[in-house]
């Protein structure tokens, strides 16, 4: 399992945009097969990091999922938004694989 760790920089007066963004992904992302953790807006402390996060089995089915949510109608309109709003100004993603599971099991060192 992998996750994707999507950082975004947002125009602080355009948080409500970003918002609306968010939500609009969390229709489209889980319906083109991907596991969505969530999207994290500005709250305290910093105005203009936001987040989004959701998992995927592999890079293979992230390639996969990729081409189904360009071609989602809502995937499209989000682009289409963000693009027409201009509230992200700059987007950088990484992928992680989990390395303290499992959290439960206690060992002794």
């Amino acid at each position: 399992m992998i996750t994707c760790f999507i950082k975004y920089e947002i125009d602080p007066f355009k948080k409500d945009a970003f918002e609306s963004y968010a939500r609009n992904w969390g229709q489209a992302i889980p319906r083109c097969g991907a596991d969505l953790i969530g999207y994290f807006a500005p709250h305290e402390g910093s105005t203009t990091t936001a987040y989004g996060v959701y998992s995927l089995p592999s890079l293979a089915d992230y390639e996969q999922y990729k081409i189904r949510l360009a071609a989602d109608p809502m995937g499209k309109e989000n682009y289409e938004f963000a693009k027409r709003e201009r509230f992200i100004m700059r987007e950088d993603r990484i992928f992680l694989k989990q390395a303290s599971a499992p959290h439960s099991v206690l060992t002794k060192f």
